[in-house]
Formats: C-alpha cells, structure tokens, sequence
C-alpha cells in the first residue's frame, strides 16, 4: 500500500505540474510585505483512501493522488480556515506531512447532531510566515430576550449549530483575528438568517470593543449564502460586514458557471468602525481558485468534487 511520502507515479506527477502553473498564474506569490489567507470548504475532509487513483468501489473517493493537489493549493496561502474537517483526520494527517514541519494546525472538536454533519472547523498555517499570538475560542450567544446579539425576528434562543472558530494571529508587527464558521444549511432559509443575524451583530460588538487595539477582525467560511442581495446576505452585512470586493460575481462551487450569482462562501471586514476606518492591514486583492480542467481533467465535475471538494478556495491578498 503506498504511502503520501512515497514518490507518485509519472501521470500523479504531469498533473501536479499543471496545477502548479494554474497556481503560479492566478495567485500571488507570497512575500515578506504581503499576507494571504484563504477559506476552503473541503468537502467532507476526512479519510483517505491509500491509492494513488481511488476506483468505483473504494470509500472515500478522494486518494492520494487527491491530498496532493490539496496540498499544492494550501501552500500558496499563510493562513486556511478550512470547514468540513471531519472526525477521521486521515487526510489532514496527510496533507500536513506534505506542507512540512514548519505547518500547524488549531481546529475545534467535532460537532454532533444531524444538523452539526460531524464536522469540525480549523485553521491551517505556515508559522515561517504567521504565529498564534493567544487567543483561541469559540462564539456563542446568550440565551435570553435582552441580548443585543438576538435575531429582530424571533430572539435567538438556541447557539450556533457549529459554533463559530476565532483564532488569532500574528503576521510581523500586525495582529489579526479570523472568524470562522459554517452556517447552518437546509430548506429553512429563515434558521439561517437568524445565524447570520446572531454572528453580524456579534462581529461588529466585538469589533469595536477591540478597535483601539488594531486586531484587525477578519471573517471568512462558508455562510451558505444564496446570493446577493436576498434576506441571507442582508442579515450578513447588516452591521456592516463588507465582502471582499474583487470577489463579486465568482464562482463559488464547482457545479456553477464561469461566473454565478451563489455567495456561499466569504471573507469580510468593517471598513469603519466608530466613523474611522477599521483595518490596519491593506486590502491589496482576491480571488478564487477554479481547479476544474486544471487537475484531474478526465474527472466529470461530481467525481472532483469527491476528491477535491465541490467548493473553490477564495482568498484575499493584505499587505502587512
């Protein structure tokens, strides 16, 4: 049985050249004045399945040959909060013995339930470039009427179904704090809005308790977001949450266009907060990382999105 270290057969390795030149093309490169964070729903990241190619009959579908191409695609950013780590850390495992020692970690315990899909959030980083600089925890709301945190609709009486992840982060002499969630999904449109209303009006509190601190506060993952401008993405940037705004009109999924109208997945900021600009950091640009007929061409779009995920990479570039 080959292992992730093992060297990958001639067709693994034409691959990988391909998609190293997509990356080289469409992501800036990392320097000592810049820093690149990223989100990525890893569609069920978990196990693995310890073939270079996974056939019809093996589970997971996503190989070796998969772990690979992941890790080709992480190692172009400083920081990664990833959604969907699930329980079996298998293919994290794997993917971090590739990154090389200097990569880390920190990640929540899994969160059970129908609702919670047995999925942990987490954060990948290089600490050549970033380290933790203490804080670690995870949101939550107060369960009574009063709250300023409730939604306006019916108070928010219940927590998070996968409890948002704050980490923070120091890149240089900049300090900088990332959110990361994966709101509730499901034919209820109204459960999320009362997630995204419960973690806009959370986000902009602790934004500015925090400003005269410069902790730079940095949301991203996925909000399961329909698109922009219905009630879900009002509820998100009704405190002022601001997307990105080079990521307008990207594709967020594998299964849309070249350009579609879902905003799933995001990454935000206040732009001021007390009437005076927010960030320290400077918003430089961003993107996302459409990986079909880049690698694993011969794959039909469902069969990526097993051994990749079904979910682009969207990033944004700072400098520091």
């Amino acid at each position: 049985m080959p292992v992730i270290t093992d060297p990958p057969p001639p067709d693994v390795v034409a691959d990988l050249a391909v998609l190293r030149a997509a990356l080289d093309d469409r992501i800036p490169k990392r320097k000592p004045d810049n820093l690149l964070i990223a989100t990525w729903n890893l569609r069920a990241f978990g196990s693995l399945t310890r073939k270079w190619h996974s056939g019809p009959d093996d589970s997971p579908r996503r190989d070796l040959h998969s772990a690979l191409a992941i890790a080709e695609v992480l190692r172009r950013f400083d920081v990664i909060a990833i959604q969907e780590v699930k329980a079996d850390l298998r293919a994290l495992r794997d993917v971090l013995k590739l990154l090389g020692p200097q990569w880390a970690f920190a990640m929540t315990d899994v969160t059970y339930g129908q609702a919670g899909n047995a999925e942990r959030l987490a954060y990948l980083f290089d600490t050549e470039r970033v380290r933790l600089s203490g804080l670690a925890c995870e949101l939550v709301v107060p369960d009574d009427l009063d709250t300023p945190f409730s939604s306006a609709a019916n108070a928010f009486q219940r927590q998070f179904v996968r409890t948002p992840y704050a980490v923070s982060f120091l890149a240089g002499t900049k300090t900088f704090v990332l959110v990361t969630l994966h709101v509730i999904y499901g034919d209820q449109s109204a459960k999320r809005k009362d997630e995204l209303l419960a973690i806009a009006r959370w986000l902009r509190a602790w934004a500015e308790q925090e400003d005269d601190f410069g902790h730079n506060l940095i949301c991203l993952g996925d909000f399961n977001i329909d698109r922009e401008g219905d009630p879900l993405y009002e509820a998100f940037v009704s405190t002022g949450l601001t997307p990105a705004p080079d990521h307008k009109g990207l594709p967020r999924t594998v299964f849309g266009g070249s350009r579609n109208t879902n905003f799933f997945d995001q990454v935000a900021w206040f732009e001021t907060v007390r009437k005076k600009p927010y960030l320290t950091l400077e918003y430089r640009t961003g993107g996302n990382f459409d990986f079909r007929g880049v690698t694993m061409p011969e794959l039909t779009v469902q069969q990526l999105s097993y051994r990749i995920s079904d979910h682009f990479p969207l990033w944004v570039e700072f400098g520091r």
